[in-house]
Formats: C-alpha cells, sequence, structure tokens
C-alpha cells in the first residue's frame, strides 16, 4: 500500500453547544488539517496522486471555512457541533466524495486530522 499525506491551513472560530467551560464561548483557532491518502496502485506517473491535486481537491473545503464563524455555516449551525472531532469527519467526507470521482476509486482517503493546537488534535477514519 502506498499513502501520501497534504497539510492545510485556515483560521476560523467556533464554539462548542452543551459543553460547560472556556470553549463554550466564541474562541478562535489556526487549525491544520491533513489529509492522508491510500492505495495499492500508483498511476502512470508513478504517484497515487499528485500532492497538487490532492491540495485542490481540499482547497474548496478550506476555503468555506477559513475566515468564518464556523457555527454560521452549513452543516454547523445548529445539529453539528463544530469540535475537532466533527470537522476532522467533515474533511475526510467532503475528501472523499471529490477523490473518489476524480480517480474512479484507485484512491480513497485513510484519514483526516485536525489540529486546534499544535498540541491538541482529533482525527476520524472509517
Amino acid at each position: 500500500m502506498f499513502e501520501v499525506t497534504v497539510e492545510a491551513g485556515f483560521s476560523s472560530g467556533h464554539y462548542l453547544r452543551n459543553y460547560r467551560g472556556k470553549c463554550e464561548n466564541p474562541h478562535g483557532h489556526n487549525y491544520k488539517v491533513y489529509v492522508t491518502l491510500v492505495g495499492k496502485e500508483l498511476d502512470e506517473a508513478g504517484m497515487l496522486l499528485d500532492f497538487k491535486l490532492l491540495k485542490q481537491v481540499m482547497r474548496p473545503t478550506v476555503d468555506y471555512l477559513d475566515h468564518q464563524m464556523i457555527n454560521d455555516l452549513e452543516p454547523f449551525v445548529s445539529e453539528i457541533n463544530p469540535s475537532a472531532e466533527n470537522l476532522a469527519k467533515y474533511f475526510f467526507e467532503k475528501t472523499s466524495t471529490q477523490l473518489h470521482e476524480m480517480t474512479a476509486g484507485r484512491v480513497r482517503v485513510k484519514d483526516c486530522t485536525v489540529y486546534e493546537t499544535d498540541t491538541s488534535f482529533a482525527r476520524y477514519y472509517e
């Protein structure tokens, strides 16, 4: 199996519902997102997926969240809390959909990791 990982970053605000503590108040983070892909076969250029293409796949989601109050954006408006865990799952799902179409299933998302700080992160995988 082959793996490739790309990092992206964005700055956003959020607050946690159903939580007691400082994070129930609006605050911001400089997020880092790592998306790792996995697959058995390389393409004709000898790559699992060009890093540039993976960055392009991630860009719409990063741009959607960047410099926004995440609680004001779908799907985080009412039902889904914008925790690091839920953001990791959100990136996983968005990236998986685009990647499946791009590679006809040859490459899949292994996991997505979202750092809220340099020392705290959440990871989602299936």
